[in-house]
């Protein structure tokens, strides 16, 4: 079953919000299998004045973040649950991250993630983002939820 996700639903799923929620809408999900969404980036986003005032570039590791929240939305959808004020969800490796070209504004970024495996509570994830069908970034994310006092 592939569905997709309006922005109401995604901010049910994370608890991302201005400036930093980097998901805008989910293209396709299959729960335990692969999810792909995009980030229409904006000159409007709050980074681009600082990086870089001449030649406006998303830094890397934000196309990283975005990756991750992309990773996260499919975790919860495959457990067919939503987070809690108990529960955070958090990095617990990266590996592989290449960059091939510059993300812009007005780019519209797709990201997809694939569930590589789940074990004891960490989830790995092959990951990429694309412009305009060139491989913009790719990595391997390694989450977990964790429970918060």
């Amino acid at each position: 079953m592939s569905t997709q996700m309006g922005i109401q639903e995604i901010l049910e799923y994370l608890p991302h919000r201005y400036p930093f929620l980097l998901v805008d809408r989910v293209l396709s999900v299959e729960p335990g299998k692969n999810i792909t969404a995009l980030k229409n980036v904006t000159i409007n986003e709050p980074f681009f004045p600082g990086h870089y005032p001449h030649h406006p570039v998303m830094p890397g590791v934000l196309i990283i973040e975005a990756m991750a929240q992309v990773a996260a939305l499919l975790t919860f959808k495959s457990a067919d649950s939503k987070p809690d004020d108990n529960s955070v969800y958090y990095f617990a490796g990266i590996d592989g991250a290449r960059f091939k070209r510059p993300v812009g504004p007005g780019d519209q970024l797709i990201i997809k993630a694939t569930l590589i495996r789940s074990m004891r509570g960490v989830f790995k994830f092959s990951a990429t983002a694309e412009v305009d069908g060139q491989l913009a970034a790719e990595a391997e994310l390694m989450c977990t939820i964790k429970l918060v006092a």
